[in-house]
């Protein structure tokens, strides 16, 4: 029984590992996959008739002959299953229909309009809902995979806190799964991100990494020696509730002068509101067609880059603030590189600039010695790029299709 149990898990190993190298390599051959993995050629041959039978693969042109028939080669299929990718975030919840290439192919955002606790979870859950109404069919469904802010345990698939959203002890993968009968991953979204810029960015041969997002909070995703570091309880990250200042503003954590409370979404925002009552000029309010409660992050960003005085300011007190956070992840952690993502940070050269310029002037020269610190590399849609990442990490590892 044992050693067909052990067969078992060789083959499946050995799936994976093909379906890995035709993803990365392919169109390939068959032989030439074989000499890659020092495998067999009788395994490789019967693993990919099985990936055949899945649809996981599809067999394309015909190869250059070396000495005998020209060989068949074998393409990746990344639209033969589909993932369901959920980003929870403080203002709103975003799901997508991803493939297997964490390719967005359709999505929907769902505004939270300030719920929280249990009324989130179940406007949650009637969001998925009414996302899948539009499938007749989900057998080519992978799962749902959710990532969130917050400290999570990841194998229970509990969301143990997220301040917030007064998120605590909810076991949101039980729950999803139960009512919509389909493989459900958790997450962490720092961790989520961090890990798809190794999977599906440009940062790839970094092996320590630290991917900060700033947007409605601020996180921190973790990568030692290729893996995410999480922590005994999962909270690994929770860069936002640093203190710099404990005499400054109480934090939803109990804690005072939390860093996000700085360097956030909400804060930025507040200070635009209070300058523009100041009377104040700004462009982001023409920009917002005279409404002040109409901008948005993206606007304030465009602002930044046509040189608005008031969003330089507000970037530069802001920039001040969240050096100061970094100076202490640089001095604890030592990374290879800082990778900055988020609404706030995405595509703002200035906030990056700042930042750097301050940290490699405060931060201990040893360790910002050949230190990178670097925007995002995934694009805009990072956060639906990083949700399924967590069930393709999983697929190319170790396959979950029997």
């Amino acid at each position: 029984m044992q050693k067909t149990g052990n067969l078992k898990l060789i083959q499946e190993l050995n799936r994976s590992i093909i379906l890995k190298t035709i993803r990365h390599y392919g169109p390939i051959s068959r032989s030439e996959i074989a000499k890659r993995n020092k495998i067999s050629p009788t395994t490789v041959t019967a693993a990919v008739r099985k990936l055949l039978q899945q649809g996981l693969v599809r067999e394309d042109s015909v190869g250059v002959s070396s000495g005998g028939r020209k060989p068949i080669l074998i393409r990746f299929s990344p639209e033969s299953r589909f993932i369901i990718g959920v980003a929870i975030a403080n203002s709103s919840i975003k799901i997508a229909d991803m493939n297997l290439e964490a390719k967005s192919r359709k999505q929907k955002v769902f505004p939270i309009y300030n719920l929280m606790g249990e009324s989130l979870i179940n406007y949650f859950l009637e969001s998925i809902g009414q996302f899948l109404e539009e499938y007749s069919d989900l057998t080519k469904c992978v799962g749902i995979s959710i990532i969130s802010p917050g400290i999570i345990d990841v194998d229970k698939g509990i969301i143990y806190e997220n301040t917030k959203l007064k998120l605590k002890n909810i076991p949101l993968k039980e729950m999803v799964e139960k009512r919509f009968k389909l493989k459900t991953w958790l997450e962490n979204d720092a961790n989520a991100i961090a890990l798809a810029e190794k999977q599906f960015g440009v940062y790839r041969k970094f092996k320590n990494l630290v991917y900060v997002t700033i947007g409605d909070g601020v996180g921190a995703g973790i990568i030692v020696n290729g893996s995410i570091f999480r922590g005994r309880s999962g909270g690994t990250g929770e860069f936002g509730h640093t203190s710099i200042d404990r005499n400054g503003r109480y934090c939803d954590c109990g804690n005072r002068g939390c860093l996000e409370n700085y360097v956030n979404w909400p804060a930025i925002y507040s200070k635009v509101l209070s300058s523009v009552a100041q009377g104040k000029h700004t462009m982001m309010l023409e920009l917002a067609k005279g409404d002040i409660n109409r901008v948005t992050p993206s606007i304030f960003r465009y602002a930044l880059k046509k040189d608005d005085q008031l969003a330089k300011e507000i970037m530069e007190e802001t920039a001040g603030y969240l050096a100061i956070g970094i100076v202490n992840l640089v001095n604890l952690l030592n990374p290879d590189i800082i990778i900055f993502g988020g609404k706030i940070a995405y595509d703002n050269h200035f906030l990056l600039s700042r930042v750097k310029k301050l940290v490699f002037k405060q931060a201990l020269t040893i360790l910002t010695n050949k230190l990178k610190i670097c925007p995002t590399s995934l694009g805009e849609d990072f956060r639906m790029t990083a949700a399924a990442t967590i069930p393709l990490q999983e697929i190319f590892h170790f396959s979950i299709f029997s």
